[in-house]
């Protein structure tokens, strides 16, 4: 059976808050609807200061869709880690996996926006440096006992639920990165399908004396919008996933490697591509993939279309699928 994640940045082009409001609401309410249809995943990101309303407080929304669920776990997909107070950070991270009993994932990246690091008042060349901190600082105050910070004396309550810790995982396209989350004995999340980078991972993995694993995207991981009519959708609502990507694809530098990478510039381009894909649910069945990543409101969609795309997707898709692994 595939892995499946249901994805939510939020992203609304010129909204008001009563239709950022709507969407927040249609996402929790999808959230639910997947947890009873057995998605394994929901999937969100962070981003700050983007104008059209890129979701910036992903852990906020996952303590109302861990609160709403039941088994769908929540992966943060990635938090910007030097951004964060660690102090503060694992104190959250730790009351959310009490409260979901260990359904929260976190993958920690530096991010690839100097403008955040800006806006935050935070150093973009002491990343490194303050990305070690925080993974040390978070491994050490989940275990309930003092330690060392800052040069203070500090112990971090309650402990978390998961032992020994909660699902903690070091994500990134760099060595550096993969060195990092060998040194600490941590999984790592490769930004795209990197084998080399994986393979690189493995040995400063035997070089440090650690243990850890790899959980690495496809060589194809598109973002998927299922409708019966795919043309019409891509008539109807093409401009919103050329928004997405062009916006994503704005903030990335040469070198940056990402999963859903796009260098379309025209909704044609987009579709004829493959990051984007809109499909039928025989289509779907169709692409054997390994990881299904539904993205129902890409860009701005209508709350209404995204509805329909996750009702395709859990009632006709996914029986298929179990029935397939039967």
């Amino acid at each position: 059976m595939p892995v499946t994640a249901l994805r939510f940045n939020l992203v609304e082009p010129g909204a008001t808050p009563a239709s950022l409001h709507a969407r927040y609401r249609a996402a929790l309410e999808m959230a639910v609807y997947a947890d009873g249809h057995g998605i394994t995943t929901v999937q969100t990101e962070e981003h700050h200061g983007v104008a059209d309303n890129w979701l910036p407080a992903p852990f906020a929304f996952a303590g109302a869709v861990l609160g709403a669920t039941r088994r769908i776990s929540v992966t943060v997909s990635a938090v910007i880690g030097p951004l964060y107070d660690p102090l503060r950070l694992a104190e959250d991270i730790a009351v959310l996996d009490l409260l979901s009993g260990g359904r929260l994932v976190t993958v920690a990246g530096i991010g690839y926006r100097p403008e955040e690091y800006a806006r935050a008042g935070v150093a973009w060349e002491q990343r490194g440096r303050l990305q070690d901190e925080l993974l040390e600082t978070l491994l050490k105050a989940w275990t309930g006992e003092e330690f060392a910070f800052r040069g203070r004396t500090v112990r971090v309550t309650p402990r978390p639920y998961s032992d020994p810790h909660p699902l903690l995982l070091v994500g990134g396209s760099s060595k550096a990165a993969a060195r990092r989350a060998a040194r600490l004995g941590l999984p790592f999340f490769p930004s795209a399908h990197l084998p080399e980078l994986e393979a690189y991972y493995k040995e400063r993995l035997v070089a440090y004396g650690t243990r850890g694993w790899t959980l690495m995207p496809g060589a194809e991981t598109p973002l998927l919008h299922i409708a019966e009519d795919p043309a019409r959708v891509w008539s109807v609502y093409g401009d919103h996933f050329l928004h997405e990507a062009r916006t994503y694809a704005s903030w990335q530098s040469s070198g940056v490697r990402s999963a859903v990478r796009s260098t379309a510039t025209t909704v044609e381009e987009l579709r004829a591509e493959g990051v984007y894909r809109v499909l039928t649910p025989d289509e779907c069945v169709a692409q054997d993939l390994d990881n299904l990543v539904l993205h129902p409101l890409a860009g701005g969609i209508p709350p209404e279309e995204g509805r329909r795309s996750l009702t395709l997707f859990c009632e006709d898709i996914l029986p298929r699928l179990v029935d397939r692994e039967v």
